[in-house]
Parts: structure tokens; C-alpha cells; sequence
């Protein structure tokens, strides 16, 4: 799966990204490997707490979908 974000410079010369299909879902680093790899961490636990926060009713069903 692809995801895009916007990765920012900040001010003091680190940077910071946001993705903007996940709400909330924002970090920050001080180089644009960091921040590369820390987006990667944000996403990952960002689609964790959308898939245990929610609670399955007994008629309904998961699934799968790739995008």
C-alpha cells in the first residue's frame, strides 16, 4: 500500500509530515530520513488503533480490502 504525505521544513532546519488521509496522524525528525522513518512508524500505529478501537457486533464481518 502507498500512502502519500507532505513533509514540512520547520523552522529550526528539522522537518515535520503529516499524512492527510489519517487523521492525526503527524511527526516530526531531524533529518528526512527520520522523519521518513518515523512517518512509516506513525502510519503503521495510526491503522493499529483504528483496528482494535473498534468493537465487531456479532451479525457483522471483517474484511480485507488492498487499495
Amino acid at each position: 500500500m502507498k500512502i502519500k504525505a507532505i513533509i514540512h521544513p520547520a523552522e529550526e532546519g528539522s522537518y515535520w509530515a503529516e499524512v492527510l488521509a489519517l487523521a492525526g496522524c503527524i511527526t516530526e525528525g531531524d533529518t528526512m530520513e527520520e522523519v521518513l522513518a518515523n512517518l512509516k512508524d506513525a502510519i503503521k500505529g495510526s491503522f493499529s488503533v483504528a483496528n482494535s478501537s473498534h468493537s465487531v457486533e456479532l451479525n457483522s464481518r471483517i474484511v480485507e480490502i488492498a487499495v
